[in-house]
Order: C-alpha cells, then structure tokens, then sequence
C-alpha cells in the first residue's frame, strides 16, 4: 500500500511537470528570440544613429567623426560586449564595416533580402536560412537615413543555434527544479506514506489479534487525524464486542445456573411419583397426585424463567422507538391493575398529569411500569397507597412508582438491576426469578432512558424510569 501511494503522489507531481514544461519549453524559445529580436532591432537602431555621420562621407570605411571615431571602431565596440554579428553597408550595397573579418571591402550584401529591404527604408526582422553559414539566422536590418534619402543600413544577426542554446540552459534549470521537485514530492510521499500506513498495519494486526479471540488488543492511537479517528472508533467497537461477549457468557453462566434449579426440582418430583407407584401401586391416587402437582408447578416456574429469559434476549437487541403518551399509558397501567390492588387492600393513586411525549421502543414504558407495580404489590402493606407520579424537565420525563414497603438497603438497590440477582427480601418470593428489573433496566437503556431506585420519603420504595421527551412530530427536544 505504502510503494503504491508513493508511486500515485511521485506519477502526479511528474505529470503536472510535464504538462507544465512541455508548453513552458515553447513559451521559453518564443520569448528569447521575441528578446533577442527586440534587443537587435535596438541595437541595430543605436548603430545606424552613430554611423549617419560616417555613412553621409564619400568614404565611409575610413572616414572619422570629430571625436576620432569610425566605423570599424563602433563594430569593434559593439562586438566587444555582444554576441551579434555586425554588418554596415553603404547605399549601393557594399560592405563598409563588419564583424567577420573576411568580409572584403566593398562586399556587396543586396542579394540578402533583408539589407535590400532596408536600403529601400524598411526596417526587417525575422528568421532566414544562411547558405554562407549553413544554419537559420536571426536578423534585424535598419536604413540609415538622412534627411532626404536612404545612405545605408546596419544588420545585425545571430545564429538560431545561439538562441537554442540560451533556451537550453533555461530548460536545464527547468530540468533541475523538475528533478528537485520529484525528489522533494518522493521524500513527502514517504514520510505521508509512512505516517499513514504504519498505524493502518498496527491497526489491521490488532484487528487479526482480535479475530484470533484476544478480545483485550486494543489500536494505538496514532497518525493522521483521520487514522486517530478510525483507532478510537475500532477501540470502541473492540471493548463495546468485549463488554457483549462478556455480558453473554455471564448470561449463560447464570441463565444455565437458574435453570438447572427447577429442572432439578422437577426430576425429583417426577421420580417421587414414579417411585411411589411403582412400590405402592395400590395407594390412593391423592398421594401421587401431589407429586405431580408438584411437578407441574415447578413447569410453571421454568415456563416463567424461560418467558423471562427471551424477553431479556428480546431486549438487548433495541429496535426503531416509537411516540408514547405518558399519561395514558399510567392511565391504562392503573386501570388494569386496579382490581388486584384492591383485593390485597391497596389502592393505586395516579398523581398529576405530565402531558408530554416520550420515545421509547414498542410496549416498552408499559412494561416498565407493570413491573414495578408488581414489585410495589408484593411488598406494600394492605392499607397504604402505591403511588405513580409524573415530574418532567424541557428535555426529559421521569416516571416513578412508589409503596410504602420494607424498601432496600443502598447496597440492594445498587444491584437490585443486576441479572438473577435476589436480595434477601425477595428470597422467600414464590415465582421470583431476579430477571424483572434487569428486564426493565434493558428497556429502559434500549429506550435510551435510565431507571433507578430511591428511598421513598416516609419508608418504602421509589421505583423511576427517565425517557426523552419528544415532540408530537418526534423532534427530540
């Protein structure tokens, strides 16, 4: 992965050369000679400004200006501090002055097109091929004029190849930067390769580790952000996997543990009774009767824990919420158990009104609120008041059923939610599994509520359950 990553960014960075000094090259070569054209046309101008005077005499090549100058001497100067050739000719066409040294006296140049065309008092510039030199020349002609007429001109020219040249030496130091520029943008790829690649092989290693069964590998959080960000996610997603598992062992440990007691029960039920006909087959059948009443009560109870079992696994696996009316889901929860309070000598208060809408899964606030009921009638009372309250912020609602019961110590209430757990006031409990309030925990959590038990105020229990409010269109508030 990292040896294909360098090879994108360095096969990038060569192509956006390319693209970019491909046309950069051209560009180069037609700015250098628009240059050196530019710069022959000016000094092609200067020249012939100087040689007026000389051209104006009846012997050009020896004649001298006041100061002493001629023309041989401003080809000597010129030439001294450029690379172009120099040729000043007369108005017939005849070689006066110029850099080659065997050009004679006198030469005629009006077979060259551009000298011809300035001696008729156009100016010339442009590219032509030199027979004499066997290469493409790059000239500028000029007239030297007087007032009145044409007296000569002045050429200046330079060899295509010096002009390749100078655009070569700029493409080398294109070539250079371009060579740095891939060095640099391999160096870059490596180090960002590296970077990203290193925690990505650590993090695939200690997800192999994982899927061995190591569920304690964790992901070192290192990298780019982007690479820290998917670390912590696969850490979570590891302990969030370790903590399920767990949960599921300790549910099968105490789910096989709970069952194995009724099952047990039933055996030794059953094996009563058959024992008892086969050693007494003429006794009533009263006596085996009992055993096997017995028996079938004890079917129940595993009936239940089975029921129990599957709802807690039901749970655990959170579902889509819906949109539930607190108030008449309490209405409806007192109603139905109104009848069976009233035979223990109860009485079920339904306090205040909440007017708000929860989200929680399916069924889920009824069953929340039946179990606690059911655990509020066992424990309070006859005469006293199970109470269900209704107390709500901007965001939440919380739920509460009261009695006047026993209550629990705070440490029975900090494990009361925990699975088959049984404190010791519910020990003698006909039927009690120590699975209701794990169940009612688990709704409330897939809900996305919490629960919690209090000390009532006055003596008993406080049982609540707090879900988000939401409103009528399910928009959380």
């Amino acid at each position: 992965m990292r040896r294909r990553l360098i090879l994108a960014v360095v096969g990038l960075v060569a192509l956006i050369l390319v693209v970019h000094d491909v046309p950069l090259r051209t560009h180069l070569r037609r700015v250098e000679r628009d240059r050196v054209i530019t710069a022959l046309e000016r000094d092609a101008s200067t020249l012939a400004a100087k040689a007026q005077q000389l051209l104006a005499q009846s012997n050009p090549a020896s004649a001298t200006t006041v100061s002493g100058v001629t023309l041989a001497a401003l080809v000597e100067d010129y030439n001294a501090t450029s690379e172009a050739l120099v040729v000043i000719v007369d108005r017939d066409g005849g070689a006066q002055a110029a850099t080659d040294p065997t050009v004679a006296q006198d030469q005629s140049y009006l077979n060259r097109p551009e000298i011809a065309s300035a001696l008729l008092g156009n100016s010339a510039v442009g590219t032509r091929r030199s027979e004499t030199l066997g290469e493409d020349l790059v000239y500028s002609a000029v007239p030297v004029l007087t007032t009145d007429s044409v007296i000569g001109a002045v050429r200046l020219t330079y060899p295509e190849s010096v002009v390749n040249a100078r655009v070569a030496d700029r493409l080398r130091g294109l070539l250079i930067l371009a060579l740095i520029s891939l060095s640099l943008a391999f160096l870059a790829a490596f180090l960002v390769a590296t970077s990203v690649v290193r925690p990505l092989r650590r993090l695939r290693a200690q997800s192999d580790t994982i899927a061995a069964g190591d569920l304690s590998a964790r992901a070192t959080v290192e990298g780019p952000i982007e690479v820290r960000e998917l670390a912590a996610s696969f850490n979570d997603m590891a302990t969030r996997v370790e903590q399920t598992l767990a949960e599921q062992r300790r549910f099968a440990g105490d789910a096989s543990h709970q069952l194995r007691t009724p099952l047990t029960a039933l055996r030794l039920r059953v094996e009563q009774a058959l024992a008892t006909v086969a050693e007494h087959p003429n006794r009533p059948a009263t006596e085996v009767a009992d055993d096997l009443e017995a028996a079938v009560n004890e079917l129940d109870r595993l009936a239940r824990l089975v029921e129990q079992l599957l709802a807690l696994a039901r749970t655990e696996a959170p579902g889509a919420t819906v949109r539930v009316d607190v108030d008449g889901v309490i209405a409806a929860r007192v109603e139905m158990w109104r009848s069976l309070a009233e035979e223990r000598g109860l009485e079920i208060v339904n306090e205040g009104s909440a007017e708000c809408i929860v989200d929680a899964m399916p069924g889920a606030l009824e069953q929340i609120i039946d179990n606690y009921i059911d655990n509020a009638l066992d424990y309070a009372p006859a005469g006293t008041a199970i109470v269900i309250s209704v107390s709500r912020t901007l965001s939440e609602a919380t739920i509460r059923v009261g009695d006047r019961g026993p209550g629990m110590s705070s440490a029975a209430r900090e494990r009361a939610f925990d699975r088959f757990w049984r404190g010791p006031e519910s020990q003698n409990r006909p039927g009690g599994s120590g699975l209701g309030l794990s169940i009612v925990a688990q709704l409330a959590a897939a809900s996305g509520g919490r629960v919690s038990l209090r000390e009532n105020p006055g003596g008993g229990l406080l049982a609540a359950v707090t879900l988000r409010v939401v409103s009528p269109d399910g928009t959380p508030r």
